[in-house]
């Protein structure tokens, strides 16, 4: 769910989330940081993920200081809430080093693959498995 579309219709999209959570779906916030980004909403609805919007992380390396404290701060604030933290937009080693040292556990963008139709998806993960069985 991205912010803006919570923001059309807050009362809403609350009542359908709870919804939703009774089937045991779980919800991410996506393009966290660029919306409306108000912080009562965290509270508000049953979130479980905050997806970093990628105009932090790739600026990360680029002005480490701002961008990275940016980056930083949602983190710790998903981690304070029990919330996962994805960041989108990956593209570069120096990223996700940088990204791991905040402690953002999961991750996605063109470092890890294009995006690809599901049944190739299905076909790359069978081959890590594998993979990783053979090494373990």
């Amino acid at each position: 769910i991205t912010e803006s579309a919570l923001m059309d219709n807050q009362d809403s999209a609350a009542e359908i989330f709870h919804e939703i959570k009774k089937r045991n779906v779980q919800l991410g916030l996506d393009d966290f940081g660029t919306g409306y980004s108000s912080l009562s909403y965290l509270h508000r609805f049953p979130l479980d993920t905050l997806k970093i919007d990628r105009s932090f992380v790739s600026r990360m390396n680029e002005s480490p200081g701002e961008h990275e404290a940016i980056v930083r701060t949602i983190v710790n604030l998903a981690q304070n809430l029990k919330f996962k933290t994805v960041a989108e937009g990956i593209e570069t080693i120096d990223q996700l080093h940088s990204l791991q040292k905040l402690d953002c556990l999961y991750g996605q963008g063109y470092y890890f693959s294009k995006p690809m139709p599901a049944d190739e998806a299905e076909q790359l993960l069978k081959e890590n498995r594998q993979k990783a069985s053979k090494t373990a």
